[in-house]
């Protein structure tokens, strides 16, 4: 792999985990809100898992 691969695969990592922990703070925060967010947190580990599966490629 190039570094600018190994650099775009560790910003993906980070942005996912920037996206979850909003997730967390605002479910922590609204609990009605936990039902809808479970379904975008879904949404969102299809979308990088099929991102993934392409930078795999």
């Amino acid at each position: 792999m190039s570094w600018l691969t190994l650099l775009v695969l560790l910003l993906l990592v980070l942005v996912v985990l920037l996206f979850a922990a909003g997730l967390a703070y605002v479910a922590y925060h609204h609990p009605a809100l936990a039902m809808p967010l479970m379904v975008a947190t879904g949404g969102a580990t299809v979308v990088v898992t099929l991102v993934a599966a392409i930078v795999s490629r």
